[in-house]
């Protein structure tokens, strides 16, 4: 369906009437351009919207499957962005995400959003009340949309750090380490973490492109120069996003082999005082089974004592093996 529909001159907003063709051409001879906002279109829907600007087919074909890796294609008439905003629900630890898909062309953007994690609404109302901002053009709407993306990751990036402290704490905590579902939640937020890389890493190359940083910096039609040093900002965001879940990953895995050591100790002081309790079974077993052998001439068989003296040394071994395991803290 379509969200909204507006013509922007000098920054202004004037409203469109569904008309694509009178928009368009309203917003070139104004020198302004038009933005379209899309959620979820139909094929049929968006075809209107695709013949109407020329989008590429391949382009349209992205946006109507969604499913993408966050990626910059560059075609002849427009620009082709995706950016996979994420949302996470602390109560189930769980890492969501969307997708945006944007249009830019000369007097033109067209952004097509999938899912529930898009900032899309709140971007639009804040560059409408920044009118020189979105006087820029359509590159203001493109960094807008980018900028507000990576900032909430960075959002995101902090409240699973939060969260990686409560679990850390809980797995180093002397009853917590123990409990049975501890090993499916840490491998369950490591791949909530993996599912957060998928939305920030693939983004590394697109923001180089746009910003102008490395061997990939070249210019990038559809995009003003002057907007490069803004980008760079959002570069520099998204390089703190993905230090950041590196660390989260890192700090994760190693949660999970602390955990695994501690199980591993735990075993391992199970089996002592097994052991340890079945060695003190075993003597005074060997001593009954001794005397339970029925023979005719044995020491002390007919002694009046033998049975008090056989306990009595009995526990007197119990006892002496019992102090020597609990010095060694085996017991």
């Amino acid at each position: 369906m379509i969200v909204d529909c507006a013509v922007y001159r000098q920054g202004r907003r004037a409203e469109g009437d569904g008309d694509f063709s009178s928009a368009l051409a309203e917003a070139r001879s104004a020198g302004g351009f038009v933005w379209i906002g899309l959620h979820e279109p139909a094929e049929d829907e968006f075809d209107a919207v695709s013949q109407e600007f020329g989008l590429h087919p391949l382009a349209v074909e992205d946006s109507l499957k969604a499913h993408q890796r966050p990626k910059l294609e560059v075609y002849d008439d427009s620009l082709f962005l995706v950016l996979k905003p994420v949302v996470y629900e602390p109560r189930s630890d769980t890492v969501s995400s969307g997708e945006i898909m944007v249009f830019l062309g000369d007097a033109f953007v067209v952004t097509v959003r999938h899912g529930e994690g898009a900032p899309l609404r709140a971007v639009r109302k804040r560059l409408e009340q920044e009118p020189e901002l979105l006087g820029k053009g359509p590159t203001a709407v493109l960094y807008a949309i980018a900028d507000a993306t990576v900032d909430h990751y960075l959002e995101v990036a902090t409240e699973l750090g939060t969260d990686l402290e409560e679990l850390e704490a809980e797995v180093f905590s002397p009853d917590g380490g123990g409990s049975r579902h501890t090993a499916s939640r840490i491998y369950n937020f490591k791949r909530q973490i993996l599912e957060f890389r998928r939305a920030t890493g693939p983004l590394t190359l697109p923001m180089n492109r746009l910003a102008g940083v490395g061997v990939s910096g070249v210019s990038v039609p559809f995009v003003a120069e002057e907007a490069r040093p803004f980008f760079r900002d959002v570069h520099d965001h998204l390089t703190r996003v993905n230090e950041s879940v590196e660390g989260l990953d890192r700090l994760v895995s190693d949660i999970l082999s602390a955990h695994l050591a501690q199980m591993s100790v735990r075993q391992n002081d199970d089996m002592r005082k097994i052991s340890a309790w079945a060695a003190m079974a075993a003597v005074p077993t060997m001593i009954a089974g001794v005397y339970g052998m029925n023979f005719e001439h044995m020491p002390e068989l007919r002694w009046g004592w033998s049975y008090p003296a056989v306990i009595v040394l009995m526990a007197g071994l119990e006892v002496l093996l019992f102090r020597l395991f609990k010095s060694r803290g085996w017991l």
